[in-house]
């Protein structure tokens, strides 16, 4: 893999959204949700939904892959429709697929040092968690505050627990951008989050 990532921080966004769509409120439809988080102003989006069979989640990706403007990025399995891919955190237990080289590349890191070795394999950015405790993950903590989100030769962003309250504090702190799952997926109102995410986040 690259040392060096092929894609300039400046062209990267300032919010990832994650779904989750066992989070998503009654009657509400994951394709849907997106469709207004991209008409508010969304622009890339990593696709989880791990627990899919193989071809329905391609069939998902597909159709998000679809919406006009949106870069899709598909988390841990490789999918040829995809925009990119989001590798899990520990590439020496896991052989992590790659992604093509005109295809964005992301990790999930929870530590200073996992964001150093991630940077060196020339990854595109990373998700950095959890920001703040979250309602989407109890007990995944503790926290890792404010001071592990500066100084970083990769794009960091922060993960867990950010909402449009705390969205700017992430960025004060160092972070590129944030990433969000909860906020958004259990909103009444996802697009009008995401609104006001990408305001906080600028």
């Amino acid at each position: 893999m690259s040392s060096t990532s092929s894609v300039a921080p400046g062209t990267l966004p300032r919010l990832l959204l994650l779904t989750d769509r066992s989070q998503l409120r009654l009657g509400r439809g994951l394709v849907r949700t997106v469709h207004e988080c991209v008409e508010a102003g969304l622009t890339h989006l990593v696709v989880r939904e791990h627990d899919l069979p193989p071809d329905a989640r391609h069939a998902l990706v597909a159709a998000l892959a679809d919406l006009p403007g949106l870069t899709v990025i598909s988390s841990h399995i490789a999918d040829p429709v995809a925009h990119g891919l989001h590798q899990p955190s520990d590439p020496t237990r896991h052989v992590l697929p790659t992604a093509t080289a005109h295809q964005l590349l992301g990790r999930s890191c929870h530590t200073r040092t996992e964001v150093y070795r991630a940077a060196a394999d020339g990854v595109d950015y990373v998700t950095l968690s959890p920001f703040a405790l979250t309602p989407s993950k109890p007990g995944h903590g503790p926290a890792l505050g404010p001071d592990a989100y500066a100084d970083h030769r990769v794009p960091v962003y922060a993960l867990g627990g950010i909402t449009p309250r705390n969205a700017r504090a992430a960025r004060d702190a160092g972070a590129h951008g944030v990433a969000v799952m909860g906020a958004v997926m259990r909103a009444a109102e996802p697009g009008a989050v995401v609104a006001a995410l990408l305001e906080e986040a600028a």
